[in-house]
């Protein structure tokens, strides 16, 4: 910082400087404040690695017993701080007062402990913020250096467990009389691991040994790798799970039927492994298990099961109700189990599953055992299954008002309205109703430095089927343990954001399969939405950019063609006759110098532009949407996820229709439905993404590839299912419809800032850094563009040998705050590479300006 510019602004500076020193002092005198004399506050736990570092040393941390107070305020202990607020003179009393449970803290337990603490004088006093401190902070953590000893132990113990078994933690103390603040130091030393030499396996029955012998590939240990208890412990939930599935019931239930024996006679780093399994001392052989008898009730409590139920049976499942409300065929659908099947535990997971996702019913009492003899020994092949189920209200009306961000309305209030109707006709069928908006300001179009009020409003109602809408019996082709479930979607919405607004009408058939827990199948059928533009006539009101190069070329037009000029003022001829009249004149257009018709590009990008915000469009499609997606599941660290989507749209209308309309401007006549034109389209849309984990901290990569393609009745695709570029969950170096793109193209920026095109790249690349529970960082870098399929005379057509020079790139950095349930983002990126820029100047490193990022706040990930 400059002198002069700390003499020019030195209020601003005064106050940053205040505030910093206000923060550190605060922060230095009153964190020690109840620390007593003589002991220490403990501040820091920190690992030095003597002679390496191993990939699991982030949870090292997780066995030191004693955690410096937690950091949430601006990186400091604002819990303790509360804490601290409170009258020490209270708390002996309050830490007494906040064991007992809640409806025992009144006056009257208060008073007694005045009492019992000689504080006669205090009684009455209801120490409101004193009790408010103590409740919403935490005590300062001292320092116990018998702990720190048996940290170090339980430190070691971990590094035995994960193969090191000759490791070494040794710790110190840094002590600080003077501040009342100690840090731990542990001085930890992995030395060489132990290695498996070889690895087998023992198992007496011959079914089980057939059975893991065909799984082996599948096995978690391997000769040569670290012997690691942890991935011995995978082993066995893995052993346990797959003989589960063939029907061994409560295999291993009580853990001492698998179990691993290591040989260190001969060394202590090269050691045999052999995995035992027995079901006991005398080898007794296993048997598999099958399902016996299925009862579902359905109750409003459970003390009506089963004197109060009239029993009814389908297909193998007795059902249990006290009213016909329910049909049978629909709860039968959701169990996946069947009797005399061979028992597996994944079917009666998956049952449950099923049972709530159909929102219904709550799961009173879920219960498989082994049926009982004819004495009291059970018999170990057949297990009897009862599910209790208690229906849900008939209506649950919810009203909501939430914090709403969206890439072109940013920031907003969103009130919404919704109520469920359960069971409409009495087969588990939902009528789900929402009305809901979003109200915001962004900045007017027609002056940049005002801001408007926009909006999102939408109605939407959508019937849920536990079963798909099908003429014909389809479980031998989709079998119900894949929960294929239906929706018919009605919906409206009336938008009013930038520029134009729309009004929107759609519906659909939605279908939907789950395979399992990671792949899912998405059919929609007669997706139909009907997108009507308001305020046609005001465009160049709203996109005053255009507006500027549409007068700036009509001025150069009318000073060789007075006439048109003459009629244009005297209000004869509209913009767009003009417009036309310009298109069509190619001797004016040749005889333009390349300033000229550099300008002219521009003029007719312009118009483009305007054909396409302006068109009402009537889309009817078919999606397949699959997705695979392993975020979220334990057993995949480095997850994996992909969402392919196809959409087709616009066949069904033009084998019936073949009236057209007059066209637009730029665009040919096309053929209509009511008036209206219909699109007719193929889109791709991939979506790859792939996660490693590194500790604590997470590589985090995605690629997008979009591709639209129109044809038939369609020269361009629908705006609505176009692509820009820009925004917290693109390329964060750019705003929404912020200028980049589309390819390298020089068309004047005012012209390519609102334009879409039909194929989309974008990769993204970001590496996250927790710091603790609240605070999470990120280093980010973001590349991509959109592009033409065709030549549209912009400079936008797709090339293999050009397209990695025209995109766009973009870095930053990140703040995560973990805030309840809520993870609110905070990127601030700086453009690295503009393709669009002129030569010699795409390269923007020269022109980096650290305190002018592009701020995007948002919530969750970016991806």
């Amino acid at each position: 910082m400059s002198c002069k510019h700390y003499k020019n602004s030195p209020q601003k500076y005064y106050k940053i400087i205040s505030f910093a020193t206000f923060v550190g002092l605060l922060y230095a005198c009153s964190t020690t404040k109840k620390v007593p004399d003589g002991d220490y506050l403990l501040v820091r736990n920190n690992f030095e690695f003597e002679d390496k570092k191993e990939p699991f040393d982030g949870e090292l941390k997780g066995y030191v017993q004693q955690k410096p107070n937690k950091r949430q305020f601006l990186f400091m202990p604002l819990s303790l701080w509360l804490y601290n607020a409170a009258n020490p003179k209270y708390d002996t009393l309050l830490n007494e007062y906040m064991t007992y449970p809640n409806e025992m803290r009144n006056q009257k337990l208060r008073d007694s402990l005045f009492i019992k603490y000689n504080m006669n004088n205090d009684i009455g006093k209801s120490l409101f913020m004193d009790r408010l401190y103590h409740n919403w902070g935490s005590a300062p953590v001292i320092l116990d250096q018998a702990r720190t000893e048996k940290s170090a132990v339980s430190i070691e113990k971990r590094l035995t467990y994960r193969g090191y078994w000759d490791a070494e933690v040794k710790f110190k103390h840094d002590l600080d009389s003077a501040a009342k603040k100690a840090s731990v130091t542990y001085l930890i030393t992995h030395k060489d691991p132990t290695y498996i030499k070889d690895y087998y396996y023992n198992i007496t029955d011959k079914e089980v040994k057939s059975i893991y012998q065909q799984h082996l590939r599948e096995s978690l240990i391997r000769s040569g790798q670290i012997l690691d208890q942890t991935v011995l412990e995978k082993e066995v939930n893995r052993v346990n799970d797959l003989m589960r599935e063939y029907g061994y019931y409560r295999f291993n239930a009580l853990g001492d039927e698998v179990g691993f024996v290591a040989d260190s006679l001969k060394s202590t780093k090269q050691v045999p492994l052999v995995m035992e399994v027995h079901k006991d001392s005398l080898d007794s052989p296993y048997k598999k298990s099958t399902i016996g008898n299925i009862d579902v009730a359905i109750v409003d409590d459970i003390k009506d099961f089963p004197g109060r139920t009239r029993k009814d049976s389908l297909r193998g499942i007795r059902f249990h109700k006290t009213n016909n409300n329910y049909d049978s065929r629909a709860i039968w659908r959701a169990i996946i189990v069947g009797n005399k099947q061979v028992y597996d535990q994944n079917k009666l997971d998956l049952t449950k599953r099923n049972i709530l996702s159909m929102n219904n019913f709550s799961i009173l009492k879920a219960r498989d055992s082994l049926r009982r003899g004819g004495g009291t020994s059970p018999n170990d092949s057949i297990v009897d299954v009862t599910y209790i189920l208690k229906p849900l209200p008939k209506y649950d009306l919810k009203v909501g008002l939430d914090l709403n961000y969206s890439e072109v309305l940013n920031f907003g209030v969103s009130p919404s309205v919704d109520l469920i109707t359960r069971n409409v006709f009495g087969g588990a069928e939902n009528l789900s109703t929402s009305v809901s908006g979003t109200f915001g300001r962004i900045v007017d179009p027609k002056d940049i430095d005002r801001r408007i009020l926009a909006y999102e409003i939408s109605a939407q109602a959508s019937l849920s089927f536990p079963r798909l809408l099908l003429p014909f019996n389809y479980y031998k082709l989709i079998p119900k343990r894949y929960s294929p479930t239906s929706s018919i979607v009605l919906g409206v919405s009336d938008q009013n954001n930038i520029g134009l607004g729309r009004l929107n009408f759609n519906t659909g058939l939605n279908y939907l399969a789950t395979v399992n827990e990671k792949v899912t199948h998405r059919l929609t059928l007669f997706n139909t939405q009907l997108s009507l533009t308001k305020n046609k006539d005001a465009y160049y009101s709203y996109f005053t950019s255009d507006n500027a190069i549409r007068e700036e070329f009509f001025n150069d037009y009318f000073a060789t063609n007075s006439e048109i000029a003459q009629k244009f003022y005297a209000g004869q001829l509209t913009i767009d006759q003009v417009s036309q009249q310009i298109i069509n004149d190619t001797d004016y257009i040749q005889g333009l110098n390349q300033q000229g018709l550099d300008r002219y590009t521009a003029f007719v990008g312009t118009l483009v532009n305007k054909d396409r915000q302006t068109q009402d469009v009537l889309i009817s499609s078919m999606i397949y949407n699959f997705i695979y997606n392993e975020i979220g599941k334990n057993d995949y660290p480095n997850a994996f996820y992909f969402s392919g989507k196809v959409e087709l749209a616009g066949n069904i209308f033009s084998i019936f229709n073949q009236k057209r309309n007059e066209g637009g401007i730029t665009t040919s006549p096309e053929r209509t439905i009511f008036n209206i034109p219909y699109a007719q389209f193929v889109k791709f849309d991939f979506d790859i993404r792939k996660y490693f984990k590194f500790g604590d901290n997470t590589l985090a990569l995605r690629q997008f590839v979009g591709i639209g393609i129109p044809y038939g009745n369609s020269s361009n695709m629908p705006v609505i299912r176009s692509y820009f570029n820009g925004g917290p969950n693109d390329i964060r170096a750019w705003v929404p419809f912020g200028g980049l793109g589309p390819a390298d193209s020089q068309v004047d920026e005012r012209v390519r800032t609102y334009m879409t095109d039909n194929m989309k790249l974008t990769t993204n690349i970001e590496f996250r850094v927790p710091f603790n529970d609240t605070y999470e960082g990120a280093v980010f870098t973001d590349i991509g563009n959109i592009w033409s399929l065709k030549n549209n005379n912009y400079g936008d057509e797709f090339k293999f040998n050009k397209f990695l020079k025209q995109v766009g790139v973009g870095s930053g950095v990140g703040l995560r705050l973990n805030i309840a349930y809520i993870k609110v983002r905070l990127d601030l990126a700086y453009k690295m590479y503009e393709p669009n820029r002129p030569d010699g100047e795409k390269w923007r490193l020269k022109y980096f300006q650290p305190f002018k990022p592009t701020l995007n706040i948002a919530f969750g990930y970016p991806f």
